[in-house]
């Protein structure tokens, strides 16, 4: 009977250790190797249909990850693009400034008049800064909007429990989209900028005693359209696209940075991009500023919170936003910035 190949090189091995005594650690070793590759030669060739079974489940596992879920992706459980920018919210803003001076004497908007983007009116030196070149004081709008604080002196008292059915505390993210009947008026600012009207005397009342304290915020990027929502997300989507990234992989990681046509709040005018006058950069150093310092510490006083906060990403799917601030109302704000949550887990808990 003709010996197997495995069986030849086992008896060679076996031959060598016997006739060279030197060379017998080196045939010890051989052996074993043969008899290791020979053994699991034969467990896999009768173990084919196990395999085949087991990695069809791991390729389907990996295939079928879901958008609205990036902690099951890469870099414990959030996506995020390798040597970029974090300039996020200079693509997801109008930056059509509108500035904190409120006086008695004028009210000052700043509002950009250099050379644009065609895309998205996003102004950018080569550093990536947003220029804030000109200045148009509107001092007829003082009366307007010191007409609209006084209307609006209607006081929140502190509330034991919360209402899902509260304007203010809705619930805007990739899993829960603007409800179909969802109503509200829009207020204006300055120019084209609006808001919700109802959430502008209390955005006046921080602006100003930021003031008063000597930060000065500059406010960008209020209420905006669908139709734009729906341009910077398919801007950015190709932004990624044009790096090299796939369509699936560009959508997920522009869902973090750019929010999903039709779930962003800035299309109810509840959400509000702010900035100061010398840190223009919306990145996440505008945390450390003066003007981001004092917003996390005062804006639940005037119903604001910090919507997307660090170390929450993996709840709210958006990257840390410093910038980015959402009316709730003072009591839900209180509770939310209070306690270091964010409005999905003051859902889960007071709702």
């Amino acid at each position: 009977m003709h010996k197997k190949t495995h069986e030849k090189i086992r008896d060679f091995f076996i031959n060598m250790g016997k006739r060279y005594r030197i060379l017998k650690p080196l045939a010890v070793c051989g052996l074993f190797l043969t008899m290791f590759f020979t053994d699991l030669f034969l467990y896999c060739s009768r173990s084919a249909k196990r395999f085949a079974c087991a990695s069809f489940v791991i390729c389907c596992f990996f295939i079928g990850s879901s958008f609205a879920f990036p902690i099951f992706n890469q870099n414990n459980g959030f996506v995020s693009a390798p040597d970029e920018e974090k300039d996020i919210a200079a693509v997801d803003s109008d930056l059509d400034f509108v500035s904190e001076d409120v006086s008695p004497d004028a009210v000052g908007y700043d509002t950009v008049a250099n050379e644009t983007d065609s895309h998205d009116n996003t102004v950018r030196d080569e550093s990536g800064m947003l220029l804030d070149s000109d200045l148009i004081y509107l001092d007829d709008m003082l009366e307007d909007l010191e007409t609209i604080e006084q209307d609006s002196d209607e006081t929140e008292s502190s509330q034991d429990s919360f209402s899902p059915d509260d304007w203010k505390l809705i619930l805007i993210n990739k899993q829960h989209p603007i409800p179909d009947d969802y109503d509200f008026v829009l207020g204006s600012l300055s120019g084209s900028m609006k808001c919700d009207e109802r959430i502008i005397s209390d955005l006046l009342s921080m602006v100003k005693a930021a003031k008063e304290d000597g930060v000065k915020l500059v406010i960008c990027s209020p209420y905006r359209d669908p139709d734009r929502q729906k341009m910077l997300f398919e801007k950015k989507i190709n932004s990624y696209m044009k790096k090299g990234y796939s369509y699936m992989d560009a959508y997920k990681l522009s869902s973090q940075a750019v929010t999903v046509p039709g779930a962003s709040e800035h299309q109810v005018g509840l959400a509000i991009d702010i900035v100061t006058d010398n840190y223009t950069y919306l990145d996440d150093g505008f945390a450390d500023t003066d003007a981001g310092m004092w917003l996390k510490e005062h804006c639940d006083e005037y119903g604001f919170i910090l919507r997307y906060p660090k170390d929450k990403e993996y709840i709210t799917g958006i990257e840390f936003e410093p910038w980015h601030f959402r009316y709730v109302g003072k009591p839900a704000a209180a509770v939310i910035m209070d306690n270091d949550i964010c409005l999905e887990e003051f859902w889960e808990r007071y709702l």
